[in-house]
């Protein structure tokens, strides 16, 4: 009995310093990563550089914010709304056993693939040319899946009492949804956003393809523009001065800070409408 007792615990013991061994592992890779690229960005990241439009990256940074944001725009609500739809109302019946393997199909194209669909559909077929709006359209249907699978376990992780007491209350089945379900699974599509926001700020081919080069601050999302990661490639493969390299380095520190800045205001804004139903 003690021999069995001694071997749970060594067992518990081993899995947690392996555990506590990864997660640490994980960390210093990040911590490197970004410390690396700080260091490698000193004495070119300064005030003019971001606010700059001749030789900063102002114009990079507009695109950046007007691409995620339109994208989030279009693909959150039909994502969630899709997600609701295939936990609480489809059953599993052969078109939705369908419909999710196209959804898991999604997942899997690679994203030159929705780079090429983008610019024939978007840019040349419904006429928007090269455009925010087409770079937007062609990464919300890249990000839909994401957020459609991440939202779904989340509405999976809700246990069925919570449905079952609102609807014995007298409630209906989307009152039931709207006002227990889904504050309930708020933190999961919270991470559903963030892991969005990752996603599409970090996209290079479907962004050239559909968004385009152009170096201008757009005024609408219906002009081009030049995203920060396309900086960072046009940057690092033009390199013909070393500086060029600097700036590449100050490029990608700023669109590190610019998507933890997201996730940051993502995460408050949750928050506050957690406080708001008395979540937390």
């Amino acid at each position: 009995m003690k021999k069995n007792i001694l071997k749970r615990r060594f067992a518990d013991g081993f899995l947690y310093f392996f555990m506590a061994l990864s997660l640490a592992g994980v960390i210093a890779v990040l911590a490197y990563i970004l410390i690396f690229i700080l260091r490698s960005a000193a004495g070119f990241l300064d005030i003019s550089f971001i606010t700059g439009t001749e030789r900063g990256i102002f114009p990079m940074i507009v695109t950046t914010l007007y691409v995620v944001l339109a994208s989030l725009a279009v693909a959150l609500p039909a994502g969630i709304t899709s997600a609701i739809f295939l936990n609480e109302y489809a059953g599993n019946t052969p078109l939705v056993r369908l419909l999710r393997l196209a959804i898991e199909t999604l997942a899997g194209i690679p994203s030159i693939i929705y780079g090429l669909f983008g610019l024939l559909v978007f840019c040349r077929l419904f006429g928007f040319g090269q455009s925010i709006i087409s770079g937007a359209l062609t990464l919300s249907i890249m990000i839909l899946p994401l957020i459609i699978r991440t939202t779904e376990e989340s509405l999976k992780a809700i246990p069925a009492s919570f449905r079952e007491g609102s609807l014995s209350l007298g409630a209906t089945r989307f009152q039931t949804i709207v006002h227990v379900v889904l504050p309930s699974a708020l933190p999961g599509i919270v991470t559903a956003v963030i892991l969005a926001i990752g996603r599409v700020a970090g996209e290079s081919a479907p962004v050239l393809l559909t968004v385009g080069l152009a170096r201008n601050i757009p005024r609408g999302i219906f002009e081009p523009g030049r995203t920060l990661t396309i900086h960072l490639y046009y940057l690092t493969n033009e390199a013909v001065h070393p500086d060029d390299f600097g700036r590449a380095f100050a490029s990608a520190a700023v669109l590190v800070i610019l998507v933890v800045v997201i996730n940051t205001a993502a995460k408050i804004i949750a928050g506050s409408f957690g406080k708001k139903w008395g979540l937390s």
